[in-house]
């Protein structure tokens, strides 16, 4: 847990770290025991709590009696004060989530295989459901704290920008923050959906994470989010986590980015997965122009064999999915992490036919199992969990306490 300062001129950072204490206790939390997690003074912390009372944000909601001495007042938030919305762009989908400051989702919304080829459309599309989702919870537009897009990387954070996602067709250099800014009148914040992923495991725990993982996105692509001592890994550029290039040890086709012929985005290609496909007696959709609506649809359909009990599509799926397994352990192994999370659209879709041979593939490929377990879970935050790690980049980038709100200016 961050531990705050006495320093007056800190308030902010010090609200933020009360503020966390107080959304962490799923059973609300009295004056006394946020003194006793954060360090604050008595007064710091009364003082704090009275600013938070008066914002509407935090409630004393009962008393309970715990030895001698005066009875305890217990404060929870009041979790519909402040709403975040995320959206999440993914070739395969399109989806949104209201959500508020408990971390509860209050309205989603999914378009399977939207059509891409139009940025500027597809912008359109994001604010006019935004301003639908808003209507529907019924909160004042003053109470909601942002949007956050999470997108496929590559991606500019600073300018808002998303640079050329390889699964992505014609979004090169597309501007996303200011034209949705100007669109909603709101504050857009965008980030790298598998960072944005790893946001919301963190922000939704509702215990204190001090542990390390790795996040594996499975939705029309691969990639991953990182977490060592309780912080996400951003990189250099915000863009850390691109795990499209490792080495999976099974050839498939040359790839023209890397130069290699095993690498993760060429062997679970849908392009490959067809051909392969075809081999085993199993057609699946053909397209004369191959897009990111295209792809979608062939993996869908794919997927959908695969559940009906298709043995070509489950072993498909299988393969596919255990290609990602052994690329996390990779990872697992360069990190020296003890858990790897899987979830997104995909996986979600997937789970119980894969799970086991893809846990086996972590395992197998994790170096480091002499000297300690590794393990792996399914998220819980579901096939929106892109949409809801954005919401959760909002809430953490404006509510959890900064080091650098440290800092002397």
């Amino acid at each position: 847990m961050r531990r705050g300062t006495n320093l007056g001129r800190l308030g902010d950072f010090n609200q933020a770290v009360i503020l966390e204490s107080i959304r962490r206790a799923p059973d609300g939390i009295s004056r006394v025991e946020l003194a006793s997690s954060t360090g604050l003074s008595p007064q710091t912390i009364s003082n704090v709590v009275r600013r938070l009372l008066d914002d509407g944000i935090v409630r004393e909601d009962r008393t309970i009696v715990s030895g001698p001495g005066k009875p305890r007042t217990v404060l929870e938030l009041e979790g519909n004060r402040l709403v975040s919305i995320g959206i999440h762009l993914d070739p395969s989908i399109l989806s949104f989530v209201a959500m508020n400051l408990r971390g509860e989702v209050l309205r989603e919304r999914s378009i399977e295989v939207p059509n891409l080829e139009v940025a500027s459309e597809t912008v359109q599309l994001m604010a006019t459901t935004v301003k639908e989702l808003i209507a529907e919870i019924r909160v004042p537009k003053k109470h909601i704290v942002g949007v956050g897009i999470a997108v496929p990387g590559p991606v500019n954070v600073e300018e808002g920008v998303v640079l050329n996602p390889p699964l992505l067709d014609g979004w090169a250099d597309v501007e996303l923050v200011n034209p949705l800014r100007k669109l909603l009148r709101l504050q857009v914040i965008i980030e790298k959906d598998t960072i944005a992923s790893a946001v919301g495991e963190l922000w939704q725990s509702k215990e204190e994470k001090t542990d390390d993982f790795v996040f594996v996105y499975c939705g029309h692509g691969f990639g991953a989010g990182i977490v060592i001592d309780g912080e996400v890994h951003h990189g250099s550029s915000n863009n850390a986590g691109e795990i499209g290039h490792y080495s999976t040890g099974h050839k498939s086709v040359f790839c023209e980015e890397c130069g290699a012929d095993d690498c993760l985005a060429s062997g679970t290609s849908y392009e490959f997965i067809a051909s392969k496909a075809k081999e085993r007696g199993l057609e699946l959709p053909a397209y004369e122009i191959l897009g990111p609506e295209q792809r979608a649809e062939g993996m869908n359909r794919l997927t959908e064999l695969a559940l009906e009990g298709n043995a070509v599509a489950k072993e498909l799926v299988t393969e596919t999915m255990v290609m990602a397994g052994e690329v996390a352990g990779q990872l697992a192994n360069a990190l020296d992490v003890r858990e790897v999370v899987f979830g997104g659209p995909q996986w979600d879709k997937v789970s119980e036919l894969v799970g086991a041979d893809v846990d086996a593939a972590v395992k197998r490929r994790f170096g480091l199992r002499t000297v300690h377990d590794i393990d792996t879970r399914t998220s819980a935050l579901g096939a929106n969990v892109g949409a809801v790690g954005g919401a959760c980049v909002v809430m953490d980038a404006s509510l959890s306490p900064k080091a650098t709100a440290l800092l002397l200016r």
